[in-house]
Formats: C-alpha cells, structure tokens, sequence
C-alpha cells in the first residue's frame, strides 16, 4: 500500500462487513478518529489484498484497577499516567469495510473478498492513498446502506477528512462539491436526509 504507513493497532475480530481491533491508549492520536481511513490485510497467501475501511466507532472500556481509582478520593497522577499507557484492556475501534486494494495500487469499492485474521496489524491510510480511493465516489452507497453504523454521521465525517488532505482550496471545494452531488443522486427521494448530510459535511 505505501512505503511507511503508520501502525496503530492489531486485528481483534473481524468479517469481510468489517473489523475491530485493539490500540494501547498512549497509541491513539487525531488521526485515529470517527471517519479516519484505516487498512489492513486480508487472510490468504496469493496475491497481497487490503481491506480499506472507515473508523465507525471507538470504545474504551473499564477494568478492574480503573474503577478501583475511580473510587479513590484523589487520584495519584503517577498512577493515572501508569494506567492510560498500561492498561489491561486495549481501546477498541470499530470499522467498517468500504473497500479493497491489491499491492499494484487497483483498488475496488466493495466488500473485501475475505476478512483479515486476528492480530494482523492494522495502520492508517496515507494522504495519498485516501485521496486515490476517494477519485470514485463508489462507497457512498456502502456507508449510507450500513445498518449497524451511523450512517449519515459517518459519510460526512470521511468526506471532511479528506478534504483536509487538498492542499488547493479549489481542488477541496471540487471535491466537496462533487461528493455533495454524489450523495443527492443516490439519496433522491429523502432530500431532507440530503441537506442533513451537506450540512454535516459543511461542519
């Protein structure tokens, strides 16, 4: 995919619908957010394949020694500091497949063909690669026919993670534009969910 993508995490589960996988907490940055661009690759061992998806959701859940210091009446920074960068249970993000691309750089706007096995690595997709899958608008209709995700939310938020990666204004609002008009022609009778979305793309 690129020469130096950065890690963020490792598989936990995952189906060709999408994945989850698990981050040490002192590992998550802006970049690892609601509607970031994150790949990893699908089991087999033919032809390299990456499931492309779109962080959906992330948790971050309790353990034992967290409601312990939740309890506590004041809270020790040190041991504040310990349990945020070693804690026992990984933050776990969500994503949602919206594509797939082969080590020749062809990508495809679908399902991957099979899912990616547990403890794979997960990284982010580079700038470069975002803005070459995003030339089709293709994925739209797999975020906006995604049941078990906030759709809309979703759409408008990979739409304005991308547009930060323009370094022209004009090629952004193209761009903006463009994914708009995407949205109005697969969302025809619903034009109320249609502003919704340019409103949220708009931020």
């Amino acid at each position: 995919m690129t020469d130096a993508p950065e890690q963020i995490g490792h598989v936990l589960r995952a189906s060709t619908s999408g994945f989850d996988f698990g981050t040490r907490g002192n590992h998550i940055n802006e970049q690892h957010s609601f509607g970031s661009f994150v790949f990893t690759q699908v089991a087999g061992d033919g032809v390299p394949c990456f499931a492309i998806g779109l962080i959906y959701a992330i948790r971050i859940s309790d353990d034992p020694f967290v409601r312990e210091l939740v309890m506590a009446e004041a809270l020790d920074p040190s041991a504040l500091m310990d349990q945020r960068q070693n804690r026992l249970i990984p933050i776990e993000t969500m994503v949602l497949n919206v594509g797939y691309s082969y080590a020749d750089g062809t990508i495809v706007h679908s399902m991957p063909p099979r899912p990616p096995l547990s403890l794979t690595p997960v990284y982010l997709l580079e700038h470069d690669m975002v803005l070459a899958f995003v030339q089709r608008t293709d994925f739209f209709r797999i975020v906006l026919n995604a049941g078990e995700v906030p759709s809309d939310d979703l759409l408008a938020a990979s739409i304005r993670h991308c547009g930060m990666f323009y370094t022209s204004e004009t090629e952004k609002a193209r761009f903006l534009v463009r994914c708009g008009q995407q949205v109005a022609r697969l969302l025809t009778h619903d034009l109320r969910r249609v502003q919704h979305i340019i409103t949220l793309i708009r931020g």
